[in-house]
């Protein structure tokens, strides 16, 4: 029987087969195969009382992978795991290895960093053990976050028809209801800045007020503006001119959570599809007939590049732009970063995105090429510019201007596209020269609130809190989102950005965890999580240590949760219910918003929730023949118009509108049943 080797996608399996030959055969678990039960104390699949023993069930979608696998498992000689190469690729082989009774002291688990033939055939040669310290801390994390999520979202349902809580989740969601806070309360204040206007050489010339008898000026009204340009008047000395040369570096490799924020910015991908594309070009895509990853593993927050693509990319770069263009390599040390594999960069710089245009979507080739083109101009020379910086003095003010000329482009022929740089070219001007102001004017303005997160500026702040996993920011944003704490808005008319503005349901939910959660539920005890995950994988603290420490100071929180927070009652629609009399109030339901008896489950009277507003019935100024009441005219829910009396539903007095437009309907007659 051949080898066996085990991977999470089914759409890389036979890319790897091809590459590794006839003596192997590779088969899909199709992601987890198995997760934590929904059985005993809480339902949370976890026997808290017995050192947090997990209870493991195969997900009832991998029945019948998993019987399949085990069928496989015993024809073969060997069974290889090569599931991705993170602490959840880690943990699913060994869920696997579990399941499908593989020995852990054997070297079956197989890890590469890109799907291509060298990478993989090399990692087949150098196989290792299951890192048992980066399975407990997955197996932590999740258990953290089923205990979060359980408790948490049990009581906010039962509360306050929240949908879900979790460990990160609502970190997020504190984050985006704190800043619509702050927008709300905050007050703008005027503030005025003072420009002068020069003219040398043809050349327009604006410089702005920078010191008052060397102090940053503060003008807070058009009074004390006029005041400061009727003092300086319009004749200027030059007093100072600044000429430096300037470099720019490149910004770093793509690690996942810049990818990101930079393919919201430049490309108005959300993370959500920017991971989802990305996950395709690592899986690997069909060129010339040939499967083959483009992209290394798109989950990572290192920097680090490998020497061999160091080397070709240095060497690509001089021969395709000459050597002066060739930088240096760079990594950023982030005591954050995991470092378990690179940064994400092509797999093969001889698959330029333009050479490869026609076998990817538009969208793979437009990230791709973006991927591209970061790796190569992480590695070339800084931009070099002419910068030069003018003084403008009268009396006790001093003026300055700025520009910049750029005399060599570096890094920005690679990545021109993404990043621009713009020439503001002052004329000559020298010491001691004596100009004239063409005007000097005032302009008001406004202290602004701080912006709302977009995704983008939400990532990036997740990341530089040290909340979550890059890995996770994708879902934790299309979850907030799904419960409807928040909506994506755009932020201003004509603008592509969108931002994220908190519910009424969100605030809420964000209020109440504040209230009571507020140990627990905040950045600094979340970040705090995230370093004992680390080092729990590094080997260096216990998972029981951990889980301990959390529920003791969570559960004292959760049943004084349940003892004080007020039960949210549903809104009056002022109406009674028709069949018992009691009053009708609205629900939230699988498909939306309804109205329902609020005597229910006893009255069980429900109907659907008018969104759209009702045409105003028209009274007619006649009177029911049946009972003397006034009769109106009405618009029914076909469109159609008819009179019928205003006491209803006391009485059914109706007659068609004999002016109205009349709709046709067209009836089909009922089949009839064929014979038994």
């Amino acid at each position: 029987m051949k080898k066996l080797v085990i991977v999470e996608s089914p759409s890389k399996s036979k890319t790897i087969e091809k590459y590794l030959g006839e003596d192997y055969q590779v088969v899909s678990s199709k992601g987890h195969i198995r997760d934590l039960a929904t059985t005993g104390k809480g339902g949370l699949g976890i026997d808290v009382e017995n050192g947090f023993k997990p209870t493991y069930v195969i997900n009832k979608d991998k029945t019948s992978v998993v019987k399949d696998l085990k069928s496989k498992v015993k024809q073969a000689d060997e069974v290889y795991l090569s599931t991705d190469p993170d602490r959840e690729g880690e943990a699913i082989a060994w869920h696997l290895a579990q399941e499908l009774n593989l020995d852990l002291n054997q070297q079956n688990r197989v890890v590469f960093n890109e799907i291509t033939k060298d990478a993989v055939k090399k990692a087949f040669l150098h196989p290792k053990y299951v890192d048992m310290d980066l399975v407990h801390s997955q197996e932590t994390r999740r258990m953290l976050d089923r205990i979060i999520g359980f408790k948490l979202s049990t009581l906010l349902q039962s509360k306050i028809k929240s949908k879900s809580a979790g460990r990160v989740q609502s970190v997020a969601l504190k984050l985006i209801c704190e800043r619509e806070k702050e927008i709300q309360a905050f007050i703008p204040e005027e503030y005025w800045t003072i420009h002068a206007a020069f003219v040398k050489d043809g050349i327009k010339v604006n410089a702005e007020l920078n010191k008052v008898a060397g102090r940053k000026p503060d003008i807070k009204n058009e009074e004390e503006a006029n005041a400061i340009i009727q003092n300086c008047g319009k004749d200027f000395v030059v007093s100072k001119v600044n000429e430096k040369l300037t470099t720019r570096s490149a910004r770093l490799p793509f690690i996942t959570s810049t990818m990101q924020q930079e393919a919201s910015t430049k490309l108005n991908f959300s993370a959500k599809k920017t991971m989802q594309v990305a996950q395709r070009l690592y899986e690997g895509v069909s060129i010339d007939g040939e499967y083959t990853g483009l992209i290394t593993y798109m989950r990572t927050d290192s920097t680090r590049l490998s020497d061999t693509f160091v080397s070709a990319a240095k060497a690509l770069i001089a021969e395709k732009w000459g050597k002066e263009y060739v930088g240096y390599y760079r990594t950023k040390n982030d005591a954050n970063a995991q470092d378990a594999h690179e940064a994400i960069r092509p797999t093969s710089l001889a698959n330029s995105p333009e050479k490869i245009k026609d076998s990817l979507t538009n969208d793979q080739y437009r990230l791709y090429r973006l991927i591209y083109y970061r790796a190569l101009a992480s590695l070339m020379a800084n931009v070099k510019l002419n910068s030069t910086t003018v003084t403008f003095t009268s009396k006790d003010y001093d003026f300055t201007a700025s520009g910049s000329v750029m005399v060599f482009d570096g890094y920005l022929k690679a990545y021109r596209e993404y990043e621009s740089s713009k020439n503001e070219e002052l004329p000559k001007f020298t010491e001691t020269e004596n100009v004239s102001a063409e005007k000097v004017e005032g302009k008001q303005h406004f202290t602004e609130p701080p912006l709302r997160y977009s995704e983008a500026r939400l990532i990036k702040e997740l990341e530089e809190l040290g909340i979550g996993r890059p890995s996770t920011y994708a879902m934790i944003l299309d979850t907030i989102v799904q419960r409807k704490y928040v909506t994506l808005e755009k932020s201003s008319e004509g603008s592509k950005t969108k931002v994220f503005v908190p519910t009424e349901q969100g605030n809420l939910t964000n209020d109440k965890l504040e209230e009571y959660f507020s140990q627990i539920i905040n950045v600094e005890y979340t970040a705090n999580m995230e370093k004992e995950l680390d080092k729990i994988a590094d080997g260096s603290l216990e998972s029981l240590d951990v889980l301990t420490r959390f529920y003791d100071d969570f559960m004292p929180l959760v049943d004084n949760a349940y003892a004080k927070m007020e039960k949210v009652k549903p809104e009056s629609t002022g109406e009674v219910c028709p069949e018992c009399g009691k009053e009708l109030v609205i629900r939230d339901g699988k498909y939306g918003k309804f109205i329902s008896c609020s005597g229910y489950p006893k009255c069980k009277y429900t109907r659907n929730l008018e969104t759209k507003e009702k045409e105003e019935p028209e009274k007619l100024g006649i009177f029911c023949p049946e009972c003397g009441g006034e009769l109106i005219k009405r618009k029914s829910r076909y469109g159609t118009y008819f009179i019928g009396c205003s006491n209803y539903p006391s009485c059914h007095y109706i007659k068609p509108d004999e002016n109205a437009k009349k709709t046709q309907r067209r009836f089909y007659p009922r089949k009839k049943k064929a014979n038994a």
